[in-house]
């Protein structure tokens, strides 16, 4: 399951949608202490898999899902980022949100005493590479007391990697804009550090805001207006707009009665779904789909994910007797209607173990037992 932490200063919003996007409710949170994290699931919106349960009219449908972190803290804040190093939901996170506040709202005091988007996201990052920098100091003074007792490659290499994270963030970069890969990276994971992760900036705008943008098309330049360009600029880096007020209404009403409120906004769906969709998005995760009577289900894996692999999302037992996969485009199925029509038109394909799964491809793993 992918996991997203939420983080923010207070009266931004962000443990309102915290609550909205997972239905975590204040009790819940009330019980959690000062540096514990609330963690709630959230559902990936994907019109795919609602046009195959229609088709098929399973037992179940399950979607793809999110699992949504926040800290339990005081005032609805996260701008302690040192104290996240030690919050086991924020380390194991692939990827933050930061939830950057844009609405004027005289009943909701603002801590900072003024709107500036680009100083709030720029001092939530520097917080983030200050707590990066303690564990990267920390990290190498162990690396030096080991390597005068056991000189190996790998520490040494490991030695240069940390040296250079501590470079960046001396001169306060984050970690995600070094581009590691491979080997480096898989030395790093272990500290999991955090301005090491993908970044979802969420921009939450008023009422006001969202109708004099123009709806849908004006929610696609909020961040740039907010001033937040050179941060998008950042590799690992992107951003969603909402209006957390419009989200507390929507919420209250029928799902027709949604649309329509949407629709009268110039929206085609709520921001919730987007906020969602973008976590997918930013690290790189596609769906693929099983279906059948019993059961419609989206599957996460990252992009580039061979078949055996991706079996073993299902059950690993599948993924250790893969024989081949049969490989349809949804696109296909839902033009011809069943599988069967896909197999006589030649579209049902088999594919070995190591055939890279795509975006909507519909699967069914042969396997020995």
């Amino acid at each position: 399951m992918l996991r997203a932490a939420l983080i923010g200063f207070g009266s931004s919003g962000k443990s309102t949608l915290f609550q909205l996007m997972t239905s975590v409710k204040d009790s819940a949170r009330a019980s959690h202490g000062r540096t514990e994290a609330v963690i709630g699931v959230s559902k990936v919106p994907d019109p795919r898999l609602d046009r195959l349960t229609a088709m098929y009219n399973p037992k179940k449908r399950v979607p793809a899902t999110v699992e949504f972190s926040d800290l339990a803290a005081p005032g609805g804040g996260t701008s302690n980022a040192k104290a996240l190093v030690d919050v086991v939901a924020y380390k194991n996170a692939d990827a933050l949100v930061h939830v950057i506040r844009t609405f004027d709202d005289a009943a909701v005091a603002n801590p900072a005493g003024s709107l500036d988007p680009a100083r709030d996201a720029q001092a939530m990052e520097d917080e983030l590479i200050l707590a990066d920098l303690g564990v990267a100091e920390r990290r190498l003074e162990r690396i030096d007391k080991d390597l005068k007792r056991n000189r190996s490659a790998d520490l040494e290499r490991e030695r240069d990697v940390v040296a250079a994270c501590r470079e960046a963030l001396e001169e306060g970069r984050p970690l995600r804009a070094l581009g590691l890969a491979g080997e480096d990276q898989k030395r790093l994971r272990g500290f999991q550090f955090l301005s090491g992760k993908p970044l979802l900036i969420v921009v939450n705008l008023d009422e006001r805001q969202l109708t004099e943008d123009g709806g849908t098309a004006g929610l696609a330049g909020a961040a740039e207006r907010a001033g937040l360009g050179p941060f998008l600029a950042r590799a690992g880096t992107a951003a969603v707009a909402v209006c957390a007020k419009i989200e507390l209404e929507i919420a209250q009403l029928a799902p027709d009665d949604a649309v329509a409120f949407l629709a009268d906004l110039g929206l085609t769906e709520s921001g919730l779904d987007r906020v969602i969709r973008a976590s997918y998005d930013l690290l790189g995760y596609i769906s693929f789909f099983t279906v059948g009577e019993d059961e419609c289900r989206a599957w996460s894996i990252p992009r580039g994910t061979p078949a055996q692999l991706a079996a073993s999302e299902i059950h690993s037992d599948i993924a250790r007797g893969f024989i081949r996969a049969e490989v349809v485009a949804y696109d296909a199925l839902v033009a011809r209607g069943t599988m069967a029509a896909c197999r006589d038109h030649g579209e049902v394909r088999l594919e070995g173990k190591e055939y890279v799964v795509l975006d909507g491809d519909i699967i069914n793993f042969r396997f020995a037992t």
